[in-house]
């Protein structure tokens, strides 16, 4: 099969991250015989350094014409106080929307090997397997009006967010697909005790429920899924939210797995004609520029995001499961980062994405 990707390692340990990743993929390329082309380009800081956008046109040019896009993260400290539209982060919005990827895919998994990794104890986390699908492309961080108006002790920040009927169907859609292949339980987060966005939300995950009796479904307002994902982690199956909340609680989760650098994820929008879906593959960590360049990050989690890439985007469910079960192989022989806190001396991002390779 031909794989043509497209690559943006992006900032900090994105770099680094993202090779591991890559090397995992011309492994799964040799060994399954499968054509990989690879391009690289352009995304956040290194793109505003280079090219005075955070997303250039040609890197946009590069996405639409690439069957899946490889991302290592974004952001610099050095762009904190640069206005919303000249810092990396908007470089991450505008792919996110130039490739229509409305729904992110996080799986969460507490692997046994790994149980003292967390700072939670271990009967809490043992047996965590769920997976979070955030809407992507709308919400706060897309609505408008949104700015900042300065008038002195009047000044005024306003963000909107906002939600249409079709925005929320199809995301649900995604997470009740999703759920019958698990447990078949899907868990809505919201705040519709206060919200008007909130109470939209609920009544039209309520009537797309209605298409799929197989699944039971449940609602729960943020607030207590937070404190929930603490105290009760393995309640939780699917778990359907919108965009700020979903990026929220996410990350709170990855003290489920041990550490950030584990979480892998998958920006999914609509089916191409060969039904495979357009894909935006990218760890949940940020670039974490105080260790970046010191070959310490942890990789698992872009590698992850690789082995979500060949499931999504080219249908390769062998390949994928391989990854899968190379990454729970080198958990479990304790050749890891030092996030995860091993016994022994920890290993570096090239040594576990050769292990990774190995295993495979």
């Amino acid at each position: 099969m031909d794989l043509n990707i497209l690559v943006l390692p992006g900032d900090g340990i994105g770099m680094e991250v993202t090779a591991e990743a890559v090397r995992v993929l011309r492994r799964i390329a040799d060994k399954w015989h499968h054509q990989l082309s690879l391009t690289n380009g352009l995304l956040g800081g290194i793109a505003i350094h280079k090219t005075g956008s955070p997303f250039p046109e040609e890197t946009a040019r590069l996405a639409a014409a690439a069957d899946a896009t490889l991302l290592g993260a974004v952001g610099l400290p050095e762009f904190d106080a640069a206005p919303p539209e000249k810092r990396p982060e908007k470089g991450l919005l505008a792919i996110r929307k130039a490739l229509g990827v409305y729904a992110n895919l996080r799986p969460v998994r507490a692997y046994a090997s790994q149980l003292d990794s967390s700072p939670l104890k271990n009967h809490l986390v043992e047996g965590t397997d769920m997976i979070i699908v955030r809407e992507l492309t709308g919400g706060i961080y897309y609505g408008t009006p949104r700015g900042i108006t300065e008038n002195g002790a009047e000044t005024r920040a306003v963000n909107t967010m906002t939600y249409t009927r079709a925005e929320i169907e199809r995301v649900s859609r995604m997470a009740f697909h999703l759920a019958r292949a698990r447990r078949k339980k899907v868990t809505s987060v919201d705040k519709s005790n206060v919200l008007e966005n909130s109470q939209l939300w609920r009544r039209v995950v309520i009537e797309v429920a209605k298409d799929y009796p197989d699944v039971e479904l449940d609602h729960i307002l943020v607030d207590n899924c937070a404190m929930q994902l603490i105290l009760n982690p393995r309640r939780f199956d699917v778990v359907l939210t919108e965009n700020m909340f979903g990026d929220i609680l996410s990350d709170e989760a990855a003290v489920l797995a041990g550490s950030i650098g584990m979480l892998p994820s998958a920006s999914i929008g609509d089916r191409r004609p060969s039904g495979a879906w357009v894909g935006l593959y990218e760890p949940v960590h940020g670039s974490a520029p105080d260790i970046a360049g010191q070959n310490k990050a942890n990789p698992l989690g872009a590698i992850g995001s690789a082995g979500a890439m060949l499931l999504y985007s080219f249908g390769l469910k062998e390949e994928a499961a391989a990854v899968d079960a190379a990454i729970e192989a080198v958990l479990k022989s304790g050749k890891v980062t030092a996030d995860l806190r091993p016994a022994g001396a920890p290993a570096t991002t090239e040594e576990v994405g050769a292990a990774v390779c190995a295993a495979i």
